[in-house]
């Protein structure tokens, strides 16, 4: 491991965070996270992950791709986004996770630090478009606790799935940094 993994360690911990797991084993994934109610969210799991030495990259919205704030999203992994074309976003990223031999992509399912009812499913057809696996993967305020949860097995119905992904996170009961933001039905 190098000593911005070990830092980036040290720096978690002295937070008060316990890393529950390790990172995904696969060379390419895709990590739900949950519960997203803060950019402090980004900033844990990115600790967490390169604590192993491992990068994750991550959507950002392009907008916060300007200087000098954009070299330090972008050195964290962040991948510009542009929201209003899915299909092109797509085609990016694809091509990316296939031209890198590792590729772990965090993705939020809320797709938003606000309240919502109705998550996102664009992993799904992230997932589904580069053989990738999924994992349910998760840091939880109110103990502290970030972690590698459960594998999912996608089938061909994105929003079941889905449905299916809220039902886990809500048997988990997580809390997030502002807890009225986290809406798991």
């Amino acid at each position: 491991m190098d000593r911005w993994g070990k830092t980036c360690g040290w720096i978690l911990r002295k937070l008060g965070w316990t890393s529950v797991t390790g990172p995904a084993p696969e060379d390419k994934c895709i990590l739900l996270g949950a519960p997203h109610t803060s950019i402090w969210d980004f900033v844990i799991a990115y600790l967490y992950y390169r604590q192993f030495g491992e990068s994750a990259r991550c959507m950002v919205k392009k907008e916060l791709f300007f200087w000098p704030l954009g070299i330090l999203v972008r050195k964290m992994g962040g991948i510009p986004t542009d929201r209003t074309n899915g299909a092109a976003l797509l085609r990016t990223l694809t091509a990316e996770m296939e031209r890198t031999p590792r590729f772990h992509l965090a993705i939020a399912l809320e797709g938003t630090r606000k309240p919502v009812k109705r998550w996102k499913s664009g992993y799904h057809f992230i997932a589904k478009a580069t053989g990738c696996v999924v994992y349910c993967c998760y840091f939880d305020w109110g103990t502290k606790r970030v972690g590698l949860g459960p594998k999912v097995e996608l089938t061909d119905d994105a929003a079941a799935d889905t449905k299916r992904i809220q039902a886990i996170y809500e048997s988990m009961h997580l809390v997030g940094k502002h807890p009225k933001k986290y809406i798991t039905h």
